[in-house]
């Protein structure tokens, strides 16, 4: 198994190369915490110099099941534990709620889970069915995160846009009230219908929005620009990229029907850049993959704005 996904779970299919326990239904918050090798703890106990002084200001967050130390934190750092990731996700999306995948990054030290939420959306002609995202550290690098992302059902699509009408994600930090915290993160993600309804507006003027062959071109070039004094093999590179992103445009078959349009062009970006393999894949391709699915990628918002600005 990868270095990177420690365990996981998935519905139906394997994501990641084939990684983790497939099932064939969504389970309950207690079976995907199971499922996901998530049901443990983070015990917070003291640090000691090698002379067993205490080293006051810090904390382990050891983890229950093997004593693994996943990280040391200052002893601000509050905890928001596994199973807290799930009642929130439980409480937030109520009874409708089904578990998707699940699982834990680096030997703990990082964890996620992916929710569908209970209510589809058809939009510009398409089925969009909205998914929430919970990822947490126990390792003290990073923050709480939460987000709400559409995902086209046909294909699997990843569309993170970025709208200024409404909220669709939330970031808190280890410190602090979490109690407070986190019910602020939910007030936010009652927003998420907002949301996908602004999103539908947007869509509908995209698809609205033409597009020549010749923009088609223009706007891939300037997605994958050709690096000044390219050497041989680099020039090659792009070009192959290239050609990548326009089969994704003009073949893909779930865009047939679509039109020859913004949001035409903006699915095709989202596909190449969630699906498309890189040249050269590093040590932690996978997971960075899934932090573009939460964070949203770079790429489809900068296609996004290109469109846009036309």
């Amino acid at each position: 198994m990868s270095a990177n996904v420690e365990s996981m779970f998935s519905v139906r299919e394997k994501p990641w190369h084939g990684l983790g326990t497939i099932v064939m239904e969504a389970p309950t918050s207690a079976d995907a915490l199971r499922l996901a090798g998530l049901d443990w703890m983070v015990v917070q106990e003291p640090v000691y110099t090698g002379c067993k002084e205490i080293v006051k200001g810090y904390k382990a967050n050891v983890r229950s099941s093997d004593r693994k130390v996943l990280g040391v934190v200052s002893d601000r750092y509050k905890v928001v534990q596994n199973t807290d990731a799930f009642s929130f996700t439980d409480e937030l999306l109520g009874k409708g709620v089904r578990y998707e995948t699940a699982g834990s990054l680096q030997e703990g030290k990082k964890v996620w889970l992916l929710a569908r939420l209970p209510k589809e959306y058809v939009i510009a002609g398409e089925r969009i069915s909205p998914y929430l995202v919970f990822s947490n550290t126990h390792d003290g690098s990073g923050s709480v995160k939460v987000a709400v992302t559409p995902v086209r059902v046909v294909c699997n699509n990843t569309l993170n846009l970025a709208l200024n009408t409404a909220k669709r994600s939330f970031s808190m930090i280890h410190a602090g009230n979490i109690h407070d915290k986190i019910q602020e993160a939910k007030d936010t993600l009652f927003m998420a219908e907002r949301y996908m309804d602004s999103l539908s507006i947007e869509f509908e003027q995209l698809r609205r929005q033409k597009m020549t062959d010749a923009q088609v071109k223009e706007y891939i070039e300037l997605l994958l620009p050709m690096e000044e004094e390219a050497t041989p093999i680099q020039s090659r590179n792009t070009v192959k990229l290239r050609r990548d992103m326009e089969r994704r445009y003009y073949d893909a078959p779930d865009l047939q029907k679509v039109g020859n349009n913004a949001y035409r062009f903006v699915n095709a970006v989202s596909d190449f850049a969630t699906h498309s393999s890189p040249l050269r894949k590093t040590a932690n391709y996978n997971e960075n993959l899934f932090a573009r699915t939460i964070d949203g990628n770079p790429l489809i918002d900068k296609a996004y704005q290109l469109v846009k600005a036309a």
